[in-house]
């Protein structure tokens, strides 16, 4: 156990990799040693937020937000400092420190995620184990939809019984009302009694990406049974918008294939998995979400996300939806793949994702295709995938248009897709292909598609950039001289850079108060590195200070491959600016002075005693260095 609060945020960023953190918010591409993204803090087309893995910082250079991991997640999940250390000395086992009391919450999530596996065990024994006509029933609608027994248990589905209290009173002395409530496993009647929320449903358990059960789908077995299928609500151990169906069996697979297919629903994703498709995942009874195509990129590093939905017309437009997502969601990081000029990528990072749609022909869901055709031709079907360009072109395409109206109405449909293609000989290509098809002029298209490019330029360009303020030259040196504490490829001790900037006069508060915890920090760390993580948790709690610390680390690349004697230079310059500028500050500031004393001869007179003093100091100073 850690005995101060300082020891345990230490122990907390030794198992913290800020690439991993960002990764959970920023869709991040590596570029040399660092990893860039679109900024999660303000809106920006263009990657301007770069994560360095190596010294454990965020920049922003567009709106200047820095940190390390701990300012990411405060500032992303909006939460005070002892909360997110709480929460991450539990995720890695850690104990506060004595004068800490323990988290409520902790108490109570973990009590629902018992609960919760206690339930999908109940459940589950109800259906493996009961020989009654209502489980029997069950079980023949599963087995012809192929879910086998192996599958039952695998995926450890279940059954709710038909009664209102079955599972409330054989838990209710094991767990608190509160807890069954806010898990989602009981309900409270307008009378105040509690009631089994799941009723005479096949359950599907819902687990989270450490494969704890967190909540549950449940299907109706009557006929008119409505909903047809009853979802958790969100709770402390469940978001439905951050958790993907099937992640945790399926995320060694899309690893190892870097890829994944997007189903629509629990049985699709079942199928596919139990089949040996096992890189499927659905969302849970809810539309796709960014956070969703976020947690799927931290899984396949060419981001290859295979589309397979229905093929009618509402499984088209869930497909056109969900593809417009994840092209929004991963915009920043480049172009799209949009020419198939081959199935194997030559790298990895190559595009900003790679969309392609899995659409049998024979108009069957995932699930019922499988179970009909099989695995092997779903596979084929996987195999030859389109890319998501080639897919929607064919759809609008496959009518055939005849008149001048049709085929004006062909084009105003294509010409979005067509202007999104940034590479223009493989715009080209499409331009032709597809004016050859239509029998229309090619010219006369590539015309229409130009004119919608120049008008989303036009568009992008009134767009308001970040306003930057101008620094002071003296704050710029003061900055300068800060950062060469963190230059990490240095040949001078912290105690060498120290005397030779001993005496510079600091003018900025802030600075000073920075330049305070270095001059204190270099008397106990080794190197840059523990500098930096000291100094971003000794202003954990002042995110201004932060930013200014992040600029400081960025500043000090400018003094990186220095040798020693340019490396004082440096130091000597800004040390030179800084006292030039005190001087010019005080001269204003006699200059005023001597300006408001001119009616008074006596206090005219003082003050240019004073300013004769000044100047024979300043000569005296000046002689010495000499």
């Amino acid at each position: 156990m850690a005995d101060t609060i300082e020891e345990l945020v230490t122990q907390i960023k030794d198992r913290l990799d800020i690439v991993e953190v960002v990764s959970k918010e920023v869709i991040l591409k590596k570029s040399g040693s660092h990893y860039w993204g679109c900024c999660p803090f303000h809106k920006e087309k263009t990657p301007s937020f770069s994560v360095n893995p190596n010294l454990g910082f965020f920049k922003c250079f567009g709106c200047g937000a820095g940190g390390d991991a701990l300012t990411f997640i405060m500032k992303t999940q909006n939460k005070e400092f002892i909360e997110v250390i709480r929460e991450l000395a539990e995720k890695f086992g850690l104990e506060m420190p004595k004068n800490f009391k323990r988290s409520e919450s902790k108490g109570l999530k973990e009590a629902m995620i018992k609960a919760c596996s206690k339930a999908a065990e109940f459940y589950n024994l109800r259906l493996l184990k009961d020989k009654n006509p209502e489980t029997s029933k069950v079980l023949d609608y599963l087995s012809g939809r192929g879910i086998t027994k192996d599958i039952i248990e695998k995926y450890n589905l279940g059954l709710a019984p038909k009664t209102y209290e079955t599972f409330y009173k054989k838990f209710r002395d094991e767990f608190s009302d509160e807890v069954l409530e806010k898990a989602g496993l009981i309900i409270k009647t307008r009378e105040g009694d509690y009631i089994d929320r799941f009723r005479n449903r096949v359950i599907i358990p819902i687990q989270n990406e450490f494969g704890e059960v967190v909540a549950f789908g449940a299907r109706a077995i009557e006929k008119d049974q409505q909903p047809k299928y009853l979802n958790s609500s969100d709770s402390l151990i469940y978001n439905k918008s951050k958790l993907l169906f099937g992640l945790y069996t399926a995320k060694d697979a899309i690893k190892q294939e870097d890829s994944v297919i997007l189903m629509e629903g629990y049985f699709d994703v079942i199928s596919a998995q139990a089949h040996g498709i096992e890189n499927a995942v659905a969302s849970c009874g809810t539309s796709l979400t960014t956070d969703h195509i976020k947690l799927l990129s931290r899984y396949t590093p060419s981001r290859r996300i295979y589309l397979s939905f229905d093929t009618d017309a509402a499984g088209q437009k869930a497909t056109n939806r969900n593809a417009e997502l994840i092209k929004e969601t991963f915009s920043g990081l480049g172009n799209i793949k949009q020419f198939d000029e081959s199935y194997i990528s030559t790298t990895n990072d190559k595009y900003s994702c790679e969309i392609r749609v899995i659409a049998p022909p024979e108009g069957k869901d995932p699930d019922e295709f499988i179970r009909s055709v099989g695995a092997e031709s779903y596979r084929e079907y996987m195999a030859h995938a389109p890319l998501l360009l080639d897919f929607q072109l064919n759809n609008i395409m496959k009518e055939k248009p005849k008149t001048p109206i049709e085929k004006t109405k062909t084009v105003k449909e294509i010409i979005p897709l067509l202007k999104e293609i940034k590479n223009e000989i493989i715009q080209s290509e499409y331009i032709r292909m597809i004016a050859n098809t239509l029998n229309i002029d090619e010219n006369a298209l590539m015309r229409e598609v130009k004119k919608a490019q120049s008008f989303d330029r036009e568009k992008d360009a009134n767009i308001e950039k970040i306003v930057k303020k101008n620094i002071p030259i003296s704050e710029k040196a003061q900055k300068n001289l800060l950062s060469v504490f963190l230059v990490t490829d240095n040949h001078f001790s912290f105690d060498e850079i120290k005397q030779m900037i001993s005496d510079t006069p600091f003018t900025d508060e802030t600075l000073i108060n920075v330049k305070s915890a270095i001059d204190k920090l270099t008397c106990t760390v080794n190197n840059v590195k523990e500098l930096i993580e000291q100094l971003y948790t000794a202003f954990i709690e002042k995110p201004e200070v932060q930013s200014i610390i992040t600029d400081l680390i960025t500043t000090s690349e400018t003094f990186q491959n220095l040798d020693d004697k340019d490396f004082v230079t440096a130091i000597r310059e800004n040390i030179n600016k800084i006292n030039e500028c005190q001087k010019r500050k005080e001269q204003e500031q006699i200059r005023n002075l001597y300006k408001s004393a001119n009616d008074n001869d006596t206090e005219a007179l003082k003050i240019q005693m004073q300013l004769r003093d000044k100047i024979n100091n300043r000569l005296k100073s000046e002689k010495m260095n000499e």
